[in-house]
């Protein structure tokens, strides 16, 4: 038996709820990006600014990415 949760406890599918879960720590984490880049702004830490920048539009993509991939499969 499996420990790994199929849908039939939640009612969402393993590939919709791992869209679902990719998504919301795309977007998490571009918020915690926010967070690291003021940090290092107040330290005067500009390449590392600009290192959690790139980080941040990367993780925003990554949310685009999925919410079209959700938008898609559940149309």
């Amino acid at each position: 038996m499996s420990n790994s949760e199929t849908g039939e406890t939640t009612g969402t599918k393993d590939k919709d709820y791992n869209i679902i879960w990719f998504t919301e720590s795309c977007l998490s984490n571009a918020l915690r990006m926010e967070t690291y880049i003021k940090d290092a702004e107040r330290e005067g830490d500009s390449e590392l600014a600009d290192f959690f920048r790139r980080a941040q539009t990367e993780s925003r993509k990554g949310a685009e990415q999925g919410k079209q991939m959700l938008a898609s499969r559940l149309s």
